[in-house]
């Protein structure tokens, strides 16, 4: 579990009378992403989809993610850890992230996630300063670590489950693995899928 007192980062979407959680995937655009495609649109789920943008060339399916609902958000371009950078450097990295996504989606792109979940406090000022809204997650999988052990990557989503929650995944192949059983544990709880607004 994640948590942040910081009012400027957002890790849980809106909460109502109907509980809901919201997928988030990072690192792409990569080799798994038609098969993760494949199964959102099966379950009828929409998702967050955060892009480094050296990986977004026009011959990806960048189309289908945004005709099917999804949203692209920027994970910055060739994702540094930009603490270590100041805030021009910041500037330059995520504004060339957007800038690049919206020239080839025509999307505008409002939320960026920081590389690693680290940043400070130029990071915040940076995403302000190009309408960002910076997003970390509540509910981290752990997908990256657990290549040779891919259930255990549903298990710690659906045992840190809680109304609103963000959950970070990546584009890899375990998480497409585990992605159908995950959501029907996940409908099983009694939640439903959400977006950011």
């Amino acid at each position: 579990m994640y948590d942040s007192v910081d009012k400027d980062i957002i890790t849980k979407g809106h909460t109502g009378s109907k509980k809901t959680v919201i997928l988030s995937f990072d690192d792409g655009p990569g080799r798994a992403l038609p098969e993760l495609l494949d199964i959102l649109g099966k379950e009828n789920v929409r998702a967050l989809f955060f892009w480094q943008s050296r990986l977004l060339y026009g011959e990806r399916p960048w189309k289908r993610v945004i005709d099917e609902g999804h949203i692209i958000g920027s994970h910055s371009c060739k994702h540094p850890n930009l603490p270590s950078l100041d805030y021009a450097q910041q500037y330059r990295e995520l504004l060339y992230s957007k800038q690049k996504i919206e020239s080839i989606t025509g999307t505008p792109v409002t939320y960026f996630r920081p590389p690693f979940g680290q940043y400070n406090s130029d990071t915040i000022s940076v995403a302000q300063d190009l309408g960002l809204s910076t997003v970390m997650w509540r509910i981290g999988s752990m997908d990256w670590e657990l290549a040779h052990d891919p259930d255990q990557i549903r298990k710690n989503v659906v045992s840190n489950l809680e109304d609103g929650a963000i959950i970070l995944l990546h584009e890899l192949k375990q998480t497409v693995q585990i992605l159908p059983t995950l959501i029907k544990e996940i409908r099983a709880q009694g939640y439903e899928f959400a977006l950011l607004p």
